[in-house]
Order: C-alpha cells, then structure tokens, then sequence
C-alpha cells in the first residue's frame, strides 16, 4: 500500500480562489462563492473577497447553516462542464454546489482505465455508489463505459439524468436507479453479477429511500466486503472517497486492502486536496483508499 496526495488542479469552470481564517473563495462558472473551511488556519492571500454569495453556518455542529446570495445568482442553478461532461451547480442547503470538484482526480484516473473488459470484450461495466448527482457516472459513461448509477435519493437521481441530457448523453448506456447503496451492493452479489470498477462515496450517515439507516464506522466494511465479490480477475478499479469524518486514510487504505487482497493489484491511500489559485498552496479536502490492476 502506497500513501498519495491527490490534487485537483483548476480548470475553467472551477477554481479555489483563496482561502483562510477558516473559509474560501471559490468561483463556479461566472459566480463567486465564500464557504467555511475549517482547514484553512492560515491567513488569506488577499483582502480582495468580494463575491455573489456566502453560505453562513449554523452555530450547532450538524452542518446546518443558510446562503446570503445576490439576486443574480439562479435559484434553478446554471451549467458548468468539465472536459467533456456538462452539469448543472446549485447552491445546496448542505453548503456545497450538487458537485464535489475535489473528485476530478478520481474521474481522469478511472477514465484512463475504462476500456473493452476484458472478459467479454464488451464495453466496461462500472457500478457507482452514492453517485449523487451523476458527474462521475458521465465521465465515464463518455469514454464508453456502461453504467449503473445508485443513490437512495430521487432527487439525486433526477439532477443526474438532467445532468446526462445537458451533456448530450442521454442515450449512453446508464441506468439510474433510486435505491439503497448497501443493499442494491448485496442484492448484485446473490445475482452472481461483476464490475470492470466501482466508485463509492458514501456519507457519514444518510437513509436510504425505505429509510434505511447507514452509518459509515459500521456500515463501511461490509458493503466493501459486497463490492470485493463484485469483482473479480479481470477487473481494474475501485476508489473509495469519504468525507467529513475522524477517520484516517489508513484506515480506509488498510481495509480496502484486506478486502480485495484476493484480487492482486495495487491499493494507495492519502488526501484529497484542492490546488489555491492565489498561492498555489493546497487546501485538503477528504480522504481516499483505491485499487487498481
């Protein structure tokens, strides 16, 4: 197991501005948004933070908070694109935008491994866990992967195939299914099905549409144990992203490790971060365990 840092670089729809005293400036397209950020302890590059909105937090520590936007900026959300994917960013009542940027990394390397399985010669099949608003699922589904994108949340789901038409993909083979992460993992397992790579970026706690609990401590090791059956000798990828949580890279990397050590490959673990703009300094985001062959 190798410890890697992973950064994700600026690009023209997405930049981290700057950042300190505890929040950052980012720009989303032709906006420009202030959100906290713990990590940053250090002072900013500039005093120059004028921008179309801030997300104000809650003084309790479950992440509420509410957004200060100018009139400007859609309710409805405006589209963005990065390389050949386009998508739709939107202030969120969680503080982010329907979008994780820090997860470029993740697509452009799980992009450079998707091609014919080869134990069919078909095209890749990659199962996506948690897919959220479906930005992952397209980055791969446009270098010709099939697709099965899974989130506990209609409404997730919904962004994603809007998300797939915005980008000129809705006839790509994806199926977009409303369903509980862990389950759906278990269910795939008794149907003896397989997955050329798996992507999974489960929260710290959520229910799913039946109001099934998750929890991530307690939760996690099985459904990776389920994902580990859903590959096999042909297979050449799984990554691995959490979020929000006192947990350490190790750990993740370890599991992740043990749980696939039948496969062979290679596991590297570490930090996801965010390249600065002003400073060129990097601002860590989330932590991550993969594997590949």
């Amino acid at each position: 197991m190798t410890l890697a840092t992973l950064i994700a670089e600026p690009w023209a729809d997405y930049g981290l501005v700057d950042s300190g005293y505890g929040r950052k400036l980012e720009r989303y397209g032709r906006f420009r948004f202030i959100r906290p950020e713990p990590q940053a302890m250090w002072a900013p590059a500039s005093g120059d933070w004028r921008a179309d909105g801030e997300f104000i937090p809650a003084s309790d520590e479950d992440g509420g908070g509410r957004w200060h936007l100018d009139a400007s900026v859609p309710n409805e959300g405006w589209p963005l694109a990065w390389e050949d994917v386009r998508f739709q960013a939107q202030c969120t009542p969680f503080r982010h935008l329907a979008f994780f940027p820090d997860m470029a990394s993740h697509w452009s390397w799980m992009r450079g491994l998707v091609g014919p399985s080869t134990s069919s010669g078909q095209a890749s099949e990659a199962l996506n866990l948690f897919g959220y608003t479906g930005v992952g699922s397209l980055a791969l589904a446009a270098k010709g992967a099939r697709v099965t994108h899974v989130d506990a949340s209609k409404k997730s789901v919904e962004a994603g195939k809007a998300n797939a038409a915005l980008s000129g993909m809705s006839d790509r083979p994806i199926r977009w299914l409303v369903d509980d992460a862990a389950k759906f993992a278990a269910r795939e397992v008794r149907r003896e099905r397989r997955y050329d790579g798996i992507m999974l970026d489960p929260p710290k706690w959520g229910r799913g549409p039946k109001k099934e609990l998750w929890q991530l401590e307690e939760g996690l090791p099985g459904l990776l144990a389920d994902c580990a059956k859903l590959l096999d000798k042909d297979s050449r990828f799984l990554v691995l992203t959490v979020y929000a949580v006192r947990m350490s890279a190790l750990a993740i990397g370890e599991l992740v490790a043990q749980s696939l050590a039948h496969l062979g490959g290679t596991v590297e673990c570490g930090e996801m971060a965010v390249r600065e703009e002003a400073r060129g300094l990097t601002l860590p985001t989330a932590i991550f365990a993969r594997w590949s062959r």
